[in-house]
């Protein structure tokens, strides 16, 4: 459903522009109504509402071990609406969590999306293509 990277930028007030490629997508699955939380690797999710209650169901129901996972996601977890003008307001709390600057990345990952600092998904790309990726993508052929 959603894919692709949009390098984008934040307004003064912490709204992000939903490219025009995504809003209908969003409008037929959840009315432009969506979920922001925290991801342990440092960026925001952005999950359509139907999607995001059964990854919070899901993460209700893993045991004590998971508490630190718990606290991160459905602690962070803020749900929200795109505005008339296809806008975001990602929350002060959730930019300074994830370290978000003026630039940001807009990754399209299937169900959901990505938001990270720009700056920082370049770095975090270039150090996984320097770790190396045959072992992640040992069955996929291009």
């Amino acid at each position: 459903m959603f894919q692709g990277t949009s390098l984008l930028s934040l307004d003064a007030k912490g709204r992000m522009t939903m490219p025009s490629r995504h809003r209908d997508g969003l409008a037929s699955v959840c009315s432009l109504a969506v979920t922001l939380t925290r991801h342990p690797d440092g960026c925001l999710l952005i999950y359509p509402r139907p999607i995001w209650e059964e990854r919070r169901k899901a993460l209700m129901q893993l045991g004590f071990g998971a508490r630190a996972l718990q606290r991160i996601v459905l602690g962070s977890a803020v749900d929200c609406e795109l505005d008339g003008a296809g806008r975001l307001l990602i929350p002060s709390d959730l930019r300074t969590l994830a370290g978000l600057g003026r630039e940001v990345a807009l990754v399209g990952l299937g169900e959901h999306f990505e938001v990270w600092d720009a700056a920082r998904l370049a770095q975090e790309e270039q150090k996984a293509l320097e770790a190396g990726l045959e072992a992640a993508a040992a069955g996929f052929r291009f």
